[in-house]
């Protein structure tokens, strides 16, 4: 009885690795995906490592505006955004249009933004975009 206890945990363990791994692999794709789109409609502005220009275009680096709201980044790109925000402590007070994205390229490249230059943020789901931008209608 005490050696199927031992399988049966060292087979829950194995099972659960490996769903942890399928993920892993699902957000490194997505984040190589998102750093394609970064590079063609956000490095403009925001720069090849995410560091923004100071006082102009806000950080995505280690940025406390991005991580504390996955739904307000969402609506961003969907919408673009104006008006005063607060980036690390320093306000800006700009304009960024609306990217046209579809759903999958704004959970990659959110992906990509959101675990890079000192972010880390849960996957983003295409799905969660689309159910993000239904509720804008």
């Amino acid at each position: 009885m005490k050696k199927i206890k031992i399988l049966f945990g060292l087979v829950a363990l194995l099972i659960v690795s490996a769903s942890f791994t399928i993920q892993d692999e699902a957000l490194k794709k997505s984040m190589e995906n998102g750093k394609g789109v970064y590079n063609l409609v956000c490095v403009v502005c925001h720069l090849s490592e995410g560091q923004g220009i100071q006082s102009v275009f806000p950080p995505l680096a280690k940025s406390d505006y991005l991580m504390e709201d996955l739904d307000r980044s969402i609506q961003q790109l969907i919408e673009g955004s104006s008006g005063e925000i607060t980036v690390n402590g320093v306000k800006y007070n700009g304009q960024m249009p609306a990217t046209g994205l579809d759903d999958k390229d704004i959970a990659d490249v959110l992906n990509y933004v959101r675990n890079s230059w000192g972010n880390k943020g849960d996957m983003v789901k295409e799905d969660y975009v689309k159910k993000i931008r239904a509720g804008l209608k």
